[in-house]
């Protein structure tokens, strides 16, 4: 590690993300070999006494109170943003233009139009970007890819994703930023939807054309200051949706589906065979194949863990798990990775630009009651 190019982080936003990514940063060098070494160098935030706890507890050298000058800083090499969707944008074309490399929390901005804004300034800029879709880098999602792409469950004809979450089926928990339309675009639907988005993405293809509900259950809740304050985002999103590739899919994702903590769900249905994952038992793959002769067919359990799995070597022994951390681990090496050769790893900001445009065909089928070709 001594003796490798180390690459300076300057992370914007230092809770649930933030913790999430610097741990990553501060594990990467410990599981995997990589041609350039991350280095917690500063965090930007808002709140002075939170930013300097922050940075003590998780291991960043510095702190600024305004992200601008994370830019202006020679020591900072990639800026990963992990703020309220409002502010992706205006950070990531920043420092696109500041010659920084780039990772960013999803979903990638509040509207196709920025997205594309932003994807524009890293390619001139000509740096490395990638956006944060954690879910792809599980294990058992990687294997499920490779059986895919062998061709083990055959045509794809059938997805069935949901993302299914319930902190906010009590109609009392209180008023969030993830509430407010102005700072995050949308929902559940951006929040939850943009995930198993990207998942079918990975795994099925392009979308072709959708269409869709949302509901949203409770219009008010009380803020921290005591005041009402109007829920004007969804609580649910429930879409249909045609695949380029002749498959058909059901999308659900919700924040009101009690005793679900984090259940990100999907099934794949082949004219081979099925392939089962669940996030909440993450690193296990339940696989169906229909040449399997009678009387021993059914879904057999694979648990991802074993040496020839993806990114599994890296980490313990068969059998010993690993957890919801990992997967931003193994993004993270994807960006060293990245950042070494002169690449941007997928998911990129053209996969959020190409996100975002599947979960705006959505809200437009919402309004207008009927299929949208997603182009």
């Amino acid at each position: 590690m001594r003796n490798k190019t180390k690459v300076g982080i300057g992370l914007i936003g230092y809770k649930f993300m933030g913790k999430a990514h610097s741990h990553a940063y501060r594990d990467l060098p410990f599981f995997f070999e990589t041609g350039v070494v991350p280095e917690l160098r500063a965090i930007a935030g808002r709140d002075e006494d939170g930013l300097k706890k922050a940075a003590e507890k998780m291991g960043w050298q510095s702190y600024e109170t305004d992200w601008r000058q994370l830019l202006e800083r020679d020591d900072i090499d990639i800026i990963d943003i992990c703020t309220p969707n409002i502010s992706h944008a205006e950070i990531a074309i920043a420092a696109a233009e500041a010659g920084k490399h780039l990772i960013c929390e999803k979903p990638l901005a509040m509207s196709v139009k920025e997205a594309e804004s932003m994807l524009q300034a890293v390619k001139k800029a000509g740096v490395v970007h990638m956006i944060c879709h954690n879910y792809r880098f599980a294990p058992a999602v990687q294997w499920a890819k490779q059986l895919i792409d062998q061709g083990r469950i055959g045509k794809i004809n059938h997805i069935r994703a949901a993302y299914l979450q319930d902190w906010l089926v009590d109609p009392h928990s209180p008023y969030a930023w993830r509430l407010n339309k102005q700072l995050s675009g949308s929902g559940t639907h951006g929040d939850l939807a943009a995930h198993i988005i990207d998942l079918a993405r990975f795994l099925v293809g392009e979308f072709q054309s959708v269409v869709g509900m949302m509901e949203t259950f409770t219009k008010m809740r009380c803020s921290s200051d005591g005041m009402m304050k109007e829920v004007d985002v969804d609580d649910a999103s429930v879409f249909l949706a045609r695949f380029r590739n002749g498959a058909i899919g059901t999308f659900e994702a919700t924040r009101v589906a009690g005793g679900n903590r984090n259940a990100n769900r999907f099934e794949i249905n082949g004219d081979k065979g099925s392939i089962r994952w669940d996030f909440e038992n993450m690193n296990q793959l339940q696989l169906y194949l229909t040449d399997d002769p009678l009387g021993m067919q059914g879904f057999r359990t694979i648990n991802c863990t074993e040496s020839c799995h993806p990114y599994a070597a890296g980490y313990w022994p068969s059998g010993h798990i690993i957890g919801y951390e990992h997967t931003f681990i193994n993004l993270a090496k994807e960006l060293m990775d990245g950042i070494s050769k002169g690449y941007s790893p997928s998911p990129n900001f053209e996969d959020g630009v190409n996100n975002q445009i599947v979960l705006e065909s959505v809200e437009k089928s919402v309004q207008n009651g009927s299929w949208v070709n997603v182009s």
